[in-house]
């Protein structure tokens, strides 16, 4: 009896899942291992009007994926439900919901194992720390130091740990102490469904700086060519005018026609070359 009504509870929840499914045009998965409860509880209201994140068991889902028809290439989900996973639902852009699970991470304290998200530094000068045992730890971590006022100091600026090197459980505690806080927690998509594509985490990885640069760079080239070709738009018109006017205006110059606007440079050009002439024949007179 009681194995019959767990079979029942799993085939209602597998029917729940395969409603969401059709609620969405996306479907990403998320791994756990990293994830805290409280940093997952604030991503899910910050998250509440554009995603619904929900923990599903890897069977379920599978079974509930092998029902949804509707969606082209869905099946191939289920190569990729290792371990904890946290399935979040959404119509939103995939590349935008990658985007806000980025920017929802925070830095958090180290703990055995973790791995540190940038070069951790140790600056030189005051702890705040007492003097005793810790003086061991701060020793064996690679770090100098002397006691001065009653406390302890670090020598010089130290980097203990860097970028993508596992950090101790020695390590973790000591920088804990001192209120560094090495890692960042929160959710990164393993990969995303949308509609009927398989978009992997490096095909989700955006260079936003690089990618925002490439546009600059892009739109620079487009206006100069535009100018060049003398293509008139609304944002290169008002350097077009200027441009053809100065040389109209050098054209007109050159060509000696008077007009209000050269009047006054061509009087200053005509007595230049006449000073300049009169130079000469002073020279050939005197010669």
């Amino acid at each position: 009896m009681v194995v019959r009504q767990s079979t029942l509870l799993k085939a209602d929840e597998v029917k729940e899942i395969e409603g969401i499914l059709s609620q969405y045009n996306s479907v990403g998965i998320a791994s756990l291992e990293k994830v805290r409860a409280a940093q997952l509880q604030r991503l899910k209201k910050k998250l509440d009007e554009s995603a619904y994140l929900r923990v599903i068991k890897n069977s379920l889902i599978k079974r509930a994926l092998a029902n949804a028809t509707d969606k082209a290439g869905i099946e191939k989900l289920e190569q990729y439900l290792t371990g904890p996973n946290l399935f979040v639902f959404t119509n939103l852009n995939p590349f935008k919901l990658s985007i806000l699970l980025d920017k929802s991470k925070v830095k958090a304290t180290a703990r055995a194992g973790d791995v540190a998200a940038f070069d951790v530094t140790v600056p030189a000068g005051n702890t705040g720390l007492p003097p005793g045992p810790i003086i061991s730890q701060f020793t064996a971590c690679g770090l100098r130091t002397r006691i001065e006022s009653g406390s302890v100091y670090v020598a010089k600026d130290t980097t203990v740990v860097k970028e993508g090197e596992e950090i101790s459980a020695q390590l973790g505690s000591l920088l804990a102490k001192l209120g560094i806080k090495p890692v960042e927690v929160g959710l990164s998509l393993k990969l995303i469904y949308d509609d009927g594509a398989i978009l992997t985490e490096d095909d989700l990885t955006i260079d936003l700086v690089g990618f925002k640069r490439s546009v600059e760079e892009a739109h620079q080239f487009a206006f100069n060519l535009s100018v060049e070709a003398a293509f008139p738009m609304a944002e290169n018109i008002e350097l077009l005018l200027n441009k053809a006017h100065q040389e109209s205006y050098s054209l007109a110059l050159a060509a000696g026609i008077m007009t209000p606007e050269t009047v006054a440079d061509l009087i200053r050009k005509a007595n230049m070359e006449m000073l300049s002439l009169q130079g000469k024949l002073d020279e050939v007179q005197k010669s």
